[in-house]
């Protein structure tokens, strides 16, 4: 990763696009004026959504490629390296992009929400595919905030930029909707595999050894990102990823309750409790009764 390139600003970002800058923390990218590109790694220390036009090469997140096609929208958070690979041909790239500094959210509705909108934070085999309507929604979206960049600041400029980003945005989380539907088939086969990890992990030492799974590590062990793994997880089931695991750790808990020659110690450690306590504590929040009288019930 020698001689990244680094944008924490949007005038730097403009300039490496042949952009003009017409207001210092957003700008709306048309690539097509860029220089032709070769191979590189990117700092970026603002949001990015791109959108691709044309077949010209992969933009990698750490190993991982993205699931980025023609007509397809990524997102990238401030903090992410990404790299580009044009497969050792120089290209002219093509499409549109949004970039915006985190400074222009302070004081906003949207900064406050920004956590809202968990896609930034999506990696590999994530990107939103588009419909062609929702390609021109998205197009429609850039040009209302490029037409208020391309009139004189004023006191209304900030609150009205923000609001149509805001709005694209809200867009973006009704198509992933759309997108987790579309793909029922390959999202059930992704909870079909988070049941058999988890099944897999209460029937190893892990939970003695290290505790209960963790969502991050349940999302990487699937090759998925946090966040992307719990809205899917949320959209298909109706719970958290969490709850989801909460719901499991009941489960099994109540099929080792049963086996009277373990002691409730015991089984809070094959848990993964550190405390007795703690189980006794887990176990009837969400069942209404402490193991012992789970166990005398039944």
């Amino acid at each position: 990763m020698e001689n990244i390139l680094r944008f924490e600003t949007v005038s730097r970002y403009n300039e490496y696009n042949n952009q003009k800058t017409l207001y210092p923390l957003v700008s709306v990218i048309d690539y097509s004026k860029a220089d032709p590109s070769n191979d590189s790694w990117m700092f970026f220390g603002l949001y990015s959504v791109v959108l691709k036009d044309v077949d010209c090469g992969d933009i990698r997140y750490g190993k991982l490629n993205y699931d980025y096609q023609k007509g397809t929208l990524v997102f990238f958070t401030p903090g992410q390296i990404i790299g580009y690979e044009s497969h050792g041909e120089y290209h002219q790239p093509k499409g549109m992009g949004l970039v915006f500094h985190p400074d222009l959210l302070h004081g906003t509705h949207l900064g406050k929400h920004m956590k809202d909108y968990s896609f930034f934070t999506y990696q590999s085999n994530e990107a939103l595919h588009l419909s062609e309507d929702e390609k021109g929604i998205v197009m429609d979206c850039f040009s209302k905030i490029k037409f208020e960049l391309e009139h004189a600041i004023d006191k209304h400029s900030k609150n009205i930029i923000v609001s149509n980003i805001e709005l694209f945005l809200n867009h973006v989380n009704r198509f992933y909707d759309r997108q987790f539907i579309l793909r029922e088939r390959v999202n059930s086969g992704i909870l079909v595999s988070f049941e058999k990890l988890l099944d897999d992990y209460f029937d190893s030492e892990n939970p003695s050894a290290i505790g209960l799974p963790a969502v991050c590590w349940c999302a990487s062990q699937l090759n998925l990102s946090s966040n992307y793994f719990g809205d899917l997880v949320k959209k298909h089931t109706g719970k958290s990823a969490q709850e989801y695991i909460q719901s499991k750790v009941i489960e099994v808990a109540k099929s080792k309750i049963y086996d009277s020659e373990k002691s409730l110690s015991q089984i809070a450690n094959e848990m993964g409790f550190r405390y007795p306590s703690s189980f006794t504590r887990f176990f009837k929040q969400h069942v209404g009764f402490t193991p012992n009288e789970f166990r005398n019930l039944n």
